[in-house]
């Protein structure tokens, strides 16, 4: 972070810079939980208190809004709290007769060992010990995996990928770890793509009361709390609209929590889970990257949703720049492409109304937000700011 205007490793604001270059902790400044900080990439802000970390979002999207003349009414940044994350990608690697599990260090490919975390939901790290000596029996010494733990309805959802499992005592294995974990599902990826090898029920997740088949390897917000965030931010973004198109829809976060009546989506296997769960939505296999609804598409629609990777949604953007519809919300997870995006339409005649910083990735520089743009003035009065 950066004290009065000089970047110092670890500082806070608030801290003080010594003469001899030492750092004396100010308010701000607290203890790190775990043990592998800052080692571990998977925090990079343990050592700044909540106060410090909201302010770090706030200037993260207000910065990047800066670089295109932009500002707004920014709302009290949302925390999820330590151990919430119910979805993580770890790496794996094979020492001699030992397993090595964990993130790896930060801007590095080496993997810290994971004995404790303070992000992870307890169902999934209760998972790490019994994986690390699952791994051990099945991947060659100086062989590498990944593991995707993500927490659905029934349970954990396990993906395995790089682990070859060849031959049916290593399969055996791996179906009695699941079943002694009682996992939701556990699906190998060989390279050719992801095999489930157990799933004694239908894997799903509940979204906005509706339960939605998961796909394997599917996305689902890093926090169940910081969902319901950017919900409740889309629901206020789009009001009392009744034409609404989600678009980068997933399998249906938004589209079900708003009561969308059109979604679009280029995973084929979410569109597929969303159309399935809801068939009163008309869901579209679409990219929009290729493909963005043109203007005389989106004039169907009241308000319109956008939700896409970290790219952003250049093209889509520049469409509904030149479009009629009245009020849009704008999830992100990178300030940067937002902002120009954000750019695209006010320079179209939208009105950036206001944002919410989000911090699912609990101490970590990661930012989200959610946004609200409108014509005609509506939403310039944003409700819990």
């Amino acid at each position: 972070m950066t004290l009065s205007g000089r970047h110092v490793p670890f500082g806070v604001p608030g801290d003080a810079l010594l003469d001899d270059g030492a750092l004396a902790p100010g308010p701000h400044h607290q203890a790190p939980p775990c043990r592998h900080f800052p080692e571990c990439g998977g925090c990079q802000l343990q050592h700044a208190d909540d106060e410090a970390y909201r302010a770090y979002l706030v200037s993260r999207v207000e910065a990047a809004l800066a670089q295109h003349g932009l500002e707004t009414d920014v709302r009290d940044p949302h925390l999820s709290p330590p151990c919430s994350r119910r979805r993580a990608a770890l790496r794996a690697l094979k020492v001699g007769k030992s397993m090595v599990l964990g993130f790896n260090a930060e801007k590095s490919h080496r993997i810290v060992d994971m004995r404790e975390c303070h992000i992870l939901r307890p169902e999934l790290f209760a998972l790490v010990e019994p994986l690390r000596l699952l791994l051990a029996g099945l991947i060659e010494p100086r062989s590498a995996a990944e593991v995707q733990l993500t927490l659905i309805d029934g349970g954990a959802d396990v993906l395995l990928k790089g682990v070859a499992a060849d031959g049916l005592s290593a399969i055996e294995q791996l179906t009695s770890f699941a079943s002694q974990h009682r996992l939701a599902r556990l699906s190998l990826d060989r390279g050719l793509g992801p095999e489930t090898l157990y799933e004694p029920q239908p894997a799903t997740v509940a979204l906005a009361g509706t339960s939605v088949g998961f796909p394997v390897g599917g996305f689902l917000q890093a926090t169940m709390d910081g969902e319901a965030a950017l919900v409740e931010c889309v629901r206020d973004a789009v009001g009392e609209a009744t034409a609404i198109a989600d678009l980068f829809a997933g399998i249906g976060t938004f589209a079900l929590a708003t009561g969308a009546s059109y979604a679009a989506e280029a995973s084929r296997d979410a569109a597929a889970a969303l159309k399935r769960a809801a068939p009163r939505i008309a869901v579209e296999h679409r990219d929009l990257y290729r493909r963005p609804l043109d203007p005389t598409e989106l004039g169907r629609f009241d308000a319109v949703i956008l939700d896409p990777p970290r790219a952003g949604a250049e093209q889509q953007a520049a469409a509904l720049a030149a479009s009629e519809v009245r009020s849009i919300a704008y999830v992100s997870c990178n300030p940067a492409t937002f902002a120009r995006d954000a750019k695209t339409l006010t320079d179209g005649g939208y009105s950036l109304a206001w944002m919410l910083p989000v911090g699912q990735f609990r101490w970590s520089t990661h930012v989200e937000l959610a946004a609200c743009f409108t014509r005609g003035g509506r939403g310039k009065s944003p409700r819990g700011s």
